[in-house]
């Protein structure tokens, strides 16, 4: 009673709020919402900045923030020139970002979701931006690249799965994509404080209940390190919610 009684009020008070209605039409788990959540931009009632405050969407912008730094480390490591390959990007904005940056690097955007990447498109041509492309793509049977990629980053996406074989074998996929001196960059979910509400309450982008499952970040490092990556080393947005790794071959 109480889940269907809060499912009630987000599909009808909630939906004042202009981020709520993203969530509902492209789902919660989308790379249109993480956007909406990205830009931090409050429309209309009070509520839509109250949503935006909310403890896992202020997560989610930290480890925007860290992935964001890493990857300018990364690329700055390589004197400006990387091919970055986002296996799940949705519309990409933090790429943009760094490719906005850095005219050098090539960056490639894919997801499935059509609605993220007609997105990304749209803003990169607004930014001129060249180097960045768009791709429909599945993050876990991911095509190879034209020639070996310097960084790959996966975000966000691996506490979708629930199924832990799933993550091991997308890891050493990524591998074999990497080039010998490339870096894996992946964010993993240690801890959620509305995991409940979320999984009773909010529909993610294929329309049923979003359900995630946190990890220890020592967990993944134990399956990258048996994917074959040597150095993992993780670091932790100031929120708490997320840790952000990079893996090398």
């Amino acid at each position: 009673m109480k889940w269907a009684l809060m499912r009630l009020l987000m599909r009808t008070l909630g939906r004042t709020s202009r981020g709520i209605r993203i969530g509902y039409r492209h789902g919660f788990d989308s790379g249109t919402m993480l956007d909406y959540v990205y830009v931090n931009k409050a429309h209309g009632w009070p509520l839509d900045r109250i949503y935006l405050d909310s403890v896992g969407w202020r997560a989610i912008r930290a480890r925007r923030d860290l992935l964001r730094e890493i990857i300018r480390d990364e690329v700055s490591a390589r004197a400006g020139k990387a091919l970055i390959l986002d296996v799940a990007a949705g519309p990409g904005r933090y790429l943009q970002d760094v490719a906005k940056e850095q005219p050098e690097v090539e960056v490639v955007c894919r997801d499935l979701a059509e609605d993220g990447l007609r997105l990304g498109r749209r803003l990169a041509a607004e930014r001129g931006l060249a180097n960045v492309r768009y791709e429909r793509g599945d993050a876990f049977d991911p095509e190879p690249l034209g020639s070996p990629a310097d960084i790959i980053v996966v975000s966000g996406l691996y506490e979708l799965i629930l199924d832990d074989e799933t993550i091991k074998k997308s890891l050493a996929r990524l591998r074999d994509l990497l080039a010998p001196d490339g870096v894996l960059i992946f964010t993993t979910q240690t801890r959620h404080p509305q995991l409940e509400f979320i999984a009773n309450v909010l529909p993610n982008r294929d329309g049923r209940l979003w359900v995630m499952k946190c990890r220890a970040a020592e967990q993944l490092h134990t399956w990258a390190k048996t994917a074959g990556y040597g150095d993992v080393v993780s670091r932790r947005e100031k929120i708490g919610l997320f840790t952000v790794t990079t893996a090398t071959p």
